[in-house]
């Protein structure tokens, strides 16, 4: 993975995904393991760029202005962090988030997020085939139980772990948080992650 030229793209961590109206989601660890993330990328200097789904469907507890829209607790940009708006599934579509990532040099593109199976799999589909190298950390992921249109539930970590299995053989390179942070603290000490910020302050 091409840490010292990579983003980490949190996309969804919402409120919305709290409320009742929402079905049952299955990941505990999701906040916990997205904010050990976020630390570890901050303690590298790297760049990062917050996924916020802004719906315009009535009614949606993802609408801006509603509770729900807010980010999650410790999930909302920090100084110069930016923020990308999005009313679709793919953070890519309707959105200058391409521009972005190539105006600062990013070939790699870390992704994280709610939920599994919809936007960020999308989001992960959609930059693999705009040509970037998307790395997306699994255990940092979540998702909902489905209805499987045949009067039954679909459980949630079954939807999540097909859809890993899906975007691992074609579209990603799966991680876990603890590997990647691990992989972090390799690149500083070899010098990557070092002179990225180097470069990056000069």
């Amino acid at each position: 993975m091409d840490l010292a030229n990579s983003v980490l793209l949190p996309v969804d961590m919402q409120q919305a995904f709290d409320l009742p109206s929402w079905p049952r989601r299955w990941n505990d660890a999701v906040d916990s393991n997205g904010l050990a993330l976020l630390e570890a990328w901050r303690a590298c200097a790297l760049p990062i760029i917050h996924v916020r789904h802004d719906s315009i469907t009535p009614g949606s507890t993802l609408a801006p202005g509603e509770p729900g829209n807010a980010f999650r607790p410790g999930f909302g940009p920090r100084g110069h962090e930016e923020v990308v708006s999005k009313s679709v599934n793919s953070a890519f579509i309707g959105t200058d988030l391409d521009l972005r990532l190539r105006r600062l040099g990013i070939r790699t593109v870390v992704v994280f997020g709610i939920t599994t199976d919809m936007c960020v799999s999308t989001t992960v589909r959609t930059g693999a085939n705009f040509g970037y190298n998307i790395v997306l950390v699994e255990d940092a992921c979540d998702c909902f139980d489905l209805p499987d249109r045949l009067q039954g539930t679909i459980p949630a970590r079954d939807s999540h772990l097909v859809h890993v299995a899906s975007l691992s053989f074609e579209f990603a390179h799966v991680t876990t948080t603890q590997m990647l942070i691990a992989q972090l603290a390799l690149s500083g000490r070899n010098g990557g992650v070092l002179e990225h910020q180097q470069s990056a302050a000069r």
